[in-house]
């Protein structure tokens, strides 16, 4: 047992999944059922499942058609989560799809498991309980009004007048919670009633749990099996199956469980708290000793469809139909196509989102994405000069009409109808327009657009330096770097530089604690560019602590996003705005890029070559190198899918995503030809890419970990 975990304990279960892992498990498997887990309707579970990484298949034990609001909030949550979910009954699937719009192929119904026994051995096991020569019902399970038992005590006198010889064997002790609240008042009320009607000497009582084994055996001794369940939503009973597979008549209420393995006369279906319908069915087959074997033997067949191996080979299945595949071979450096670019772009601009691979109009554009496209048009050497220098004006011209010279800033949001959506873009988009500038002032397809970028990033230098959000320095810091290396003599982006640097060192020191080397309580989005622009901050001035700071905590970030399988594991969309957590889903792409930019800073200040790897490591999401195994690109296009989900893949193709990727390709290719060999890390493959092949010295996991 690798751990437990104390149902009422919220850290128990946050522990547990960062010990799954660290176990780098193929998938995770819960059993879910009301009641077990803490918390109100058994929220607490959710800390669990939100934090497990690998694949989680959900079997559900009960699936309510009239759940409260926070039974249904909470099992929709663990739906949202799963891969796979699966059931034991086809009602249960049926009820999945109805209320919950789960879609069937998600969806797997495996019938409780069963033992495999031989058939008709019940004399055999009479004679061990000293019950031969007497007729033998039985019911198993914790005791507790829920089981219906009064009414086979109340149907017992029509049964003993025609069968003097039945016994009624009630096995199974009082469930313990209602031991704890009344003793054992409700069992003793039951042979009360017993002896009132008469039949108390036809009862033999067993006040115990039984293992397995011994189970089965006194399961063996019965000819008739009984599970008068008043409950009709009851979707499986562990008992019912085994009675079943065992070959016993069975009488039962029509629960649902026993609606499903019961039908075409492989047992008997009463009403509930009827007696009477109890009494006949049951004298009915013991008056017929023909028709009782020609029921036991149906059940009995029936129930080789359940036996332990059959339930294995699909459980089998089920697993390996979540765990993640290796991908496909990609060569790394392989070029990605121009197209999705293009097809996400009009004469206004890159669209924002869109509908599978189909710009979705609906959104607009924003300048976020057209900053980045800018870049790209920069970078993409792959792609015809004519082209690139025709779409780069396209996206200048969006950052150039996004500027309102009454608020001194960039708006960010525009409808489709060229209509400005706010006066003023969030400070972050401001921060990562000005790095755009600043990088096309070196890196712009045309000298006329080197100008123009250098006109621009002087007038919105400083009312973007006076923004002081963690991120927008970042971002203002990258383009005072790239503005730097162009023109070294600009002071008044080298006086930013340094002011950005001071700040976020101080932010640094002043959040930092053992467990935690970050610049704020939490993960956002984009986290390795704050470590990125403290190091290139630190090279270009010559702060050696700078440098330090900026490779220390690029360090902690970085192995927060390696797996212990060693692929890349992006912070989750998730974790955003939750103080010291790191989540796993839903996964960006934009994190990969920013991972990458930011090892090949750490390679250019230090020259140690397990940032390449790591590099590597980033890019390989992009390919397969993910929790779900997904290549989340289309190399013939240039596409990118928009994330890894706890399902797999968001299968939209954003401008966001479509230019993380298309710029991480050609850092990689920077990289690689900054090495000389072709490739980031000579001989490095997808095994070597291990986070401990980054010196993480001086840092540690998170507290728990």
């Amino acid at each position: 047992m690798r751990g437990t975990i104390c149902a009422d304990n919220r850290e128990d279960y946050r522990a547990a999944a960062r010990r799954i892992n660290e176990d780098a498990v193929d998938a995770v498997w819960l059993q879910h059922e009301y009641g077990i887990f803490g918390g109100e309707a058994g929220e607490m579970v959710l800390d669990l499942v939100d934090r497990v990484a690998a694949p989680l298949i959900v079997t559900l034990h009960t699936v309510l058609a009239e759940p409260s609001a926070r039974q249904r909030r909470i099992l929709e949550h663990l739906l949202r989560r799963a891969s796979r979910v699966m059931v034991m009954s086809a009602h249960s699937m049926q009820l999945l799809r109805d209320l919950y719009r789960v879609d069937a192929g998600r969806i797997a119904v495996i019938p409780h498991g069963a033992p495999d026994r031989p058939f008709g051995r019940v004399e055999e096991y009479k004679a061990k309980l000293g019950l031969s020569g007497r007729r033998v019902m039985m019911t198993f399970g914790l005791l507790g009004p829920g089981k219906g038992l009064e009414t086979v005590i109340e149907a017992l006198p029509a049964v003993v007048e025609n069968h003097p010889d039945v016994v009624y064997r009630i096995v199974g002790a009082t469930h313990p919670n209602l031991v704890a609240s009344e003793g054992e008042s409700y069992r003793e009320g039951l042979v009360e009633l017993a002896d009132q009607l008469g039949v108390g000497g036809n009862i033999q009582w067993d006040n115990r749990f039984l293992d397995n084994e011994e189970l089965l055996d006194q399961l063996e001794a019965c000819d008739i099996y009984l599970t008068p369940y008043p409950n009709m939503q009851q979707s499986t009973s562990g008992t019912l199956s085994y009675a079943v597979a065992l070959g016993k008549a069975v009488v039962s209420t029509p629960y649902v469980h026993a609606r499903e393995l019961l039908a075409d006369g492989v047992g008997v279906l009463v009403e509930p708290r009827q007696a009477d319908v109890i009494a006949a069915a049951v004298n009915r087959l013991l008056d017929d000793p023909t028709e009782l074997r020609a029921v036991q033997r149906r059940a009995w067949e029936k129930g080789r469809e359940t036996i332990w191996p059959c339930f294995a080979a699909a459980s089998r299945a089920l697993v390996e139909s979540v765990v993640t595949q290796p991908p496909r071979a990609i060569p790394l450096l392989a070029t990605p196509g121009f197209s999705g670019v293009v097809a996400m772009s009009d004469s206004t601009g890159m669209f924002q989102h869109s509908i599978l691979t189909v710009p979705d109009r609906r959104h607009g554009y924003c300048i976020d994405d057209n900053v980045r496209a800018l870049m790209l048009m920069g970078e993409a050497d792959g792609v015809p000069l004519a082209e690139r220098q025709r779409w780069a004006t396209v996206y200048a011209s969006f950052i150039q009409h996004g500027w309102n010279p009454d608020r001194q800033a960039f708006r960010n949001f525009m409808n489709f109808d060229r209509t400005w959506c706010e006066d003023v873009g969030s400070d972050d988009s401001n921060g990562r327009t000005l790095w755009a500038l600043g990088h096309a002032m070196g890196n712009a397809p045309d000298e006329g657009l080197r100008a123009w970028a250098a006109q621009w990033f002087d007038i919105a230098l400083e009312p973007v330096a006076n923004m002081e959000s963690p991120r927008t320095v970042a971002f203002m810091m990258l383009g005072c770097v790239e503005a730097l290396r162009v023109n070294p003599g600009h002071g008044a982006a080298r006086a930013a530089l340094a002011c950005g640097a001071a700040l976020l060192d101080r932010l640094l020191a002043v959040s930092r604690r053992p467990d935690w080397a970050w610049f704020e309580a939490v993960l956002g989005y984009d986290n390795p560019r704050l470590p990125q622009a403290l190091i290139e901050a630190g090279a270009m001035l010559g702060r050696q602590d700078w440098l330090e700071s900026g490779l220390a905590s690029l360090r902690f970030i970085a192995r927060q996003q390696v797996s212990a399988q060693g692929h890349f594991r992006p912070v989750g969309s998730e974790t955003f705005g939750q103080f010291y957590e790191n989540l796993p889903f839903d996964q960006q792409p934009v994190e990969a890029w920013a991972a990458i930019d930011a090892a090949a800073a750490a390679y250019a200040a230090t020259g140690d070559i397990g940032w390449l790897r790591h590099a590597e490591t980033a890019y390989r999401w992009f390919l397969g190198g993910n929790d779900r195994g997904e290549v989340m690109v289309d190399m013939a296009s240039g596409r990118c899918r928009d994330g890894v989900t706890p399902q797999g893949v968001n299968l939209n193709c954003g401008a966001e995503s479509i230019l993380a990727f298309q710029l991480a390709h050609y850092a990689m290719c920077r990289l690689a030809n900054r090495t000389g060999t072709g490739q980031p890390v000579s001989g490095t493959s997808p095994v070597d890419a291990r986070p401990e092949r980054i010196n993480y010295k001086g840092t540690q996991q998170l507290a728990g970990a």
